[in-house]
């Protein structure tokens, strides 16, 4: 089992002093989610040659490893100019993974296009339907998931609020429907809410398939009558989610944790809180030190 940081709250640092702060903040993992330097959002990497090489020093030189690298394409588009290029961002990406000794990725079925391109009034832009960025999403998967076989890197799959696959059951359906061993299912707490009622079940349905957890905290928008959050005007399409501390929210962090141990998990835990950067370094602290407990209680053997 990997505990990792998703060092967003942090991306201002270089990514030399990026390792470093993850190394005091007691983490040996991390899980570089998109930055301009090395994997922006929706565009081409890049991490060229010298950057890798810095990279792959600061790690080494701060004992941390690279447990995951996460990508943000728009491989999910209905406009073929944006899927194939998104393709072609993928497969230098995975290069990059080979080139940096890590065997991890993970992202999100996606949001379709560009919003820039057409009026946005669904999640998936304009006159396009969840059902144009699922045919459009299958294109890329048949494209791409033989360059994950051929290079030993397993893709871990996260259903996001607000993406055309945001929800459990459709995206392990699609998942095992792909049928690779090099394509898992990521299961992030913060998105719980919008997957279901019945945490416990939904971990034992994904079961073995479950390679991946981001551990935040979030409150139930479906509470209170639906009233947990006012939005102005009535009626307005809105989704809404937070990455918070553990016990800020409504996660029952026991029932998550023990559900995953009854399903043999043992892959990769991330802390992936976004919300308070002025307080980034305690937050760090402390997930970290949250993780290791439970950890520690229900997989005693792994202790970290």
């Amino acid at each position: 089992m990997k505990i990792a940081l998703d060092p967003h709250m942090h991306r201002h640092l270089p990514l030399d002093q990026l390792c470093r702060k993850a190394a005091e903040l007691g983490f040996d993992h991390i899980e570089l989610s998109p930055r301009d330097d090395f994997l922006p959002w929706w565009v081409r990497p890049r991490a060229h040659k010298e950057r890798i090489a810095e990279f792959k020093s600061a790690l080494k030189d701060h004992g941390v490893k690279l447990a995951s690298l996460l990508p943000m394409y728009r491989w999910a588009s209905p406009h073929e100019d944006e899927r194939q290029a998104a393709v072609g961002y993928w497969k230098e990406a995975i290069r990059i993974a080979v080139e940096m000794d890590c065997d991890t990725m993970n992202s999100e079925f996606g949001r379709g296009p560009s919003p820039d391109r057409s009026h946005r009034s669904n999640c998936c832009g304009g006159m396009h339907t969840h059902e144009h960025s699922e045919a459009a999403w299958w294109r890329s998967i048949e494209e791409l998931v033989p360059v994950f076989e051929k290079e030993g890197v397993t893709l871990n799959m996260e259903p996001h609020p607000e993406d055309w696959c945001e929800t459990l059951h459709p995206a392990i359906d699609m998942l095992k429907t792909i049928g690779s061993d090099n394509v898992k299912f990521l299961y992030c707490a913060p998105h719980t809410f919008y997957f279901g009622d019945d945490m416990a079940k939904m971990i034992r349905d994904a079961g073995p398939l479950i390679n991946h957890v981001h551990v935040a905290d979030t409150y139930n928008h479906k509470a209170s009558s639906g009233l947990r959050y006012i939005v102005n005007p009535p009626g307005a399409k809105v989704t809404i989610h937070q990455h918070m501390d553990m016990y800020q929210g409504e996660i029952d962090w026991e029932v998550f944790f023990s559900s995953l141990a009854e399903v043999g998990f043992d892959g990769i835990v991330t802390a992936c809180v976004f919300g308070w950067e002025e307080r980034a370094d305690a937050s760090g602290k402390f997930m970290r030190s949250e993780i290791q407990t439970y950890v520690d209680k229900y997989w005693p053997a792994k202790r970290l």
